[in-house]
């Protein structure tokens, strides 16, 4: 159930209305805050300039993570496919490896 959760970002309430908890919601809001002081450190820029400036770092981030985790997934995919057919060329030389007869040992 949502559940409304005031935030302050560059000393101005926010009232987020949310389904996360409380932690994550301050969480996220903490780092939009620092992003945003991080954009406006040292400049003339408007606030809504340093919010876009912000947002566009923002985004930098969560696309290059993006690009870490689909690789990490093709990795990790590329492994189990590896184990799948070792696996069946392991089950396929056991069967070739057990004597057809009773009498047959190795």
């Amino acid at each position: 159930m949502a559940t409304p959760i005031t935030v302050v970002i560059r000393n101005q309430q926010y009232r987020i209305v949310a389904d996360e908890d409380e932690a994550y919601i301050l969480a996220c809001a903490e780092m939009v805050n620092k992003a945003l002081e991080e954009a406006l450190k040292g400049t003339t820029l408007s606030l809504a300039d340093g919010a876009v400036l912000a947002a566009m770092n923002l985004a930098d981030r969560c696309c290059k993570e993006r690009q870490v985790t689909d690789n990490l997934r093709a990795q990790l995919k590329e492994a189990l496919d590896e184990n799948a057919r070792l696996s069946k060329e392991m089950g396929d030389r056991r069967k070739k490896a057990k004597p057809s007869s009773k009498g047959e040992t190795e």
